[in-house]
């Protein structure tokens, strides 16, 4: 069973991103995970919080949230945004595209990562780290 361990809700503002990779750090401090495991989870955050608030849409007023919780030793993050899950696709970008490799990177860092509907509403992307946590 998942053990939520913290969260945090942003507005769709480029300036979220940066907000978003600060506060990860912040609020996961204290679980004593691996520097590589934080920070190849700051990467991937950053991605997706910017897939996010470039490309989720709502008809009023939305934001961004992530979530992260505990599943055995492994330690999985959540972003939710408004937007139809359909849109979430591996790209292939050409080497003079800048943009583009967000999932490709999350593809290469996480042990496995997916899309789905949000409970939210909208759209889940989220990613797993396995053995995140030393052993108890």
């Amino acid at each position: 069973m998942p053990e939520p361990l913290g969260g945090m809700v942003l507005y769709p503002v480029p300036e979220s991103v940066g907000r978003a990779r600060r506060w990860f750090r912040t609020f996961t401090e204290p679980l004593h995970l691996p520097c590589s495991v934080v920070d190849d989870c700051v990467l991937m955050v950053s991605e997706l919080v910017t897939n996010a608030v470039l490309y989720g849409s709502a008809e009023g007023p939305w934001r961004v949230r992530v979530d992260w919780c505990r599943v055995g030793g492994a330690l999985r993050v959540e972003v939710h945004n408004p937007g139809c899950p359909a849109h979430v696709r591996l790209r292939s970008p050409s080497a003079t595209e800048a943009h583009g490799r967000g999932l490709l990177l999350v593809d290469a860092l996480a042990d496995e990562w997916w899309s789905a509907p949000s409970r939210h509403g909208g759209t889940l992307v989220a990613f797993v780290v396995h053995q995140a946590f030393k052993p108890d």
